[in-house]
């Protein structure tokens, strides 16, 4: 049983900017610490072999330079790899391309915070319409996985992920999290109705009502 309130509570959430060569960006930043140590968190981001158990089958050339694609989702390029302590990479999905960067710190207060940055140019219509949320609930789903396998070395198959992201509690985490990303969307400076009923349409999306 996945205890929802905890995990989104136990995640920090961020809506931002950044200035590329290409123009304004938009970033989302989502982070969580977890109780192992960085060589352990790294490899359970890295390893072709233990990013299924918690994220999707990846294949590819996984180092600096090399393609990766993950099954029925994104490609990209491993643009910079600086173990254990992070990298960044391209995002390539529906036509479009866009950025991660993932950064590992020992934790203060215990174990290794993971933290994750992607960064998109998004026309001005389609943040209106959805939020940061578009992307955010999906990480924060990709954070809950990383959960799971770290506290107890289990793998998930897509069958399971998909049962349970139909499942009543499925649908309550993506809600939450929804929530959490109009919230933060907020504190960012946007309007409040706005953010709100971007939030709606987001959770539509993730999480619609049970036939």
């Amino acid at each position: 049983m996945i205890d929802v309130t905890h995990q989104i509570s136990s995640v920090r959430r961020q809506v931002g900017s950044r200035v590329l060569e290409a123009g304004q960006a938009r970033t989302v930043t989502v982070s969580q610490s977890y109780d192992t140590d960085l060589d352990d968190l790294w490899d359970a981001c890295t390893n072709p072999e233990r990013i299924p158990r918690w994220f999707m089958p990846v294949t590819g050339d996984l180092r600096l330079g090399g393609n990766y694609q993950l099954q029925g989702n994104a490609s990209g390029t491993i643009e910079r790899c600086d173990p254990p302590k992070g990298f960044a990479a391209t995002w390539e999905y529906g036509g479009e391309i866009s950025w991660i960067e993932v950064r590992l710190t020992p934790d203060p207060e215990g174990g290794t915070r993971f933290e994750l940055e992607h960064i998109a140019h998004v026309d001005d219509e389609r943040w209106a319409e959805f939020g940061p949320g578009a992307v955010g609930v999906g990480w924060d789903m990709a954070l809950l996985g990383l959960a799971g396998h770290l506290s107890s070395g289990a793998s998930v198959s897509p069958e399971d992920a998909g049962e349970w992201v139909a499942s009543e509690e499925g649908r309550r985490f993506m809600t939450l999290s929804s929530e959490r990303w109009c919230d933060a969307n907020v504190a960012a400076g946007a309007g409040e109705a706005a953010a709100r009923a971007a939030a709606d349409r987001t959770t539509a999306a993730y999480a619609p009502p049970a036939e």
